[in-house]
């Protein structure tokens, strides 16, 4: 139990700080460049317990089709949050991932048959209410043409992608370890990003200096993110994994204001504490 809650620490930290560093390089580069040098860095520190510590001869074609959707599903998920990041504020866009846990609690009841109980649907409720309330703080107000801004749209698609990913990965986990569905997370995310680059036609650039050293941050980042996140799977039902990750919102909105001076915090956070309770209802069973 001590594991798994230090695991959900690391995780709910992690993520803001790799987002943070995400969204000052795409002021400059690529989201699908960020991507790549990103888990390109993982994939470094998975190559040696990848061809020695592990055998995988042994999974069949099921497991390595449920390896290469989530390794789509995570690379969509990240070019989409990079972008969003580029174009919004991060405490905004940060308390919409509580979204995630509704896409999970969903899709869980198809595939892995976690039934959600009539508490868990007024969770869904306030967090809608919460979202409203964060919406609220733009200029002139909420309207539903938010719903159709640019980076709105791109941070949907993103949990959308990564509330998906987060079931996909459950059942690798269930097939086969924590550490074993982190290396593949990790090579997979890579090989998914170089197709992109090459597909969308994207020009590599070498990276030096500080911009380099920002792309191995993202990736220490990202890599706590996903083998805390691994640890908290192996324990805990998704849908209420998913519920306690949406504190990690409480920090994005704390870090959009230290570090790019967005405004309105106070009401983002009363709006994200809505949300979040709602996450802690759907946690309730």
């Amino acid at each position: 139990m001590v594991g798994a809650i230090l695991a959900l620490v690391v995780r709910i930290l992690s993520n803001p700080f790799a987002n943070s560093i995400q969204k000052v390089l795409a002021e400059k580069y690529s989201a699908i460049l960020i991507n790549v040098y990103s888990y390109a860095f993982l994939s470094l520190f998975c190559i040696y317990p990848a061809a020695r510590l592990y055998s995988w001869s042994g999974y069949g074609c099921e497991y390595w089709g449920y390896v290469c959707l989530a390794g789509i599903l995570c690379t969509l998920g990240s070019v989409c949050l990079i972008k969003a990041l580029q174009y919004g504020e991060m405490s905004m866009l940060g308390p919409i991932n509580s979204y995630k846990c509704v896409v999970g609690l969903v899709l869980a009841v198809i595939l892995l048959g976690e039934i959600p109980t009539g508490v868990e649907l007024w969770g869904v409720l306030l967090i809608i209410l919460g979202s409203w309330y964060i919406f609220d703080t733009v200029d002139g107000g909420f309207k539903p043409s938010i719903l159709l801004r640019k980076d709105v749209i791109l941070r949907f698609a993103a949990l959308f992608c990564t509330g998906c990913e987060a079931v996909i990965l459950k059942k690798i986990i269930l097939m086969s370890s924590v550490m074993e569905s982190f290396i593949l997370w990790c090579f997979s995310g890579l090989v998914f990003s170089i197709i992109l680059l090459l597909g969308f036609r994207i020009r590599f650039e070498r990276l030096w200096g500080k911009n380099l050293l920002y792309t191995f941050l993202i990736a220490v980042g990202l890599g706590l993110m996903q083998l805390s996140t691994n640890i908290v799977f192996e324990r805990i039902d998704v849908g209420l994994s998913l519920a306690l990750f949406q504190l990690s919102s409480i920090v994005s909105v704390i870090l959009g204001w230290k570090f790019f001076c967005e405004r309105h915090i106070k009401k983002k956070i009363i709006g994200a504490l809505i949300m979040i309770i709602g996450s802690c209802f759907i946690l309730i069973r």
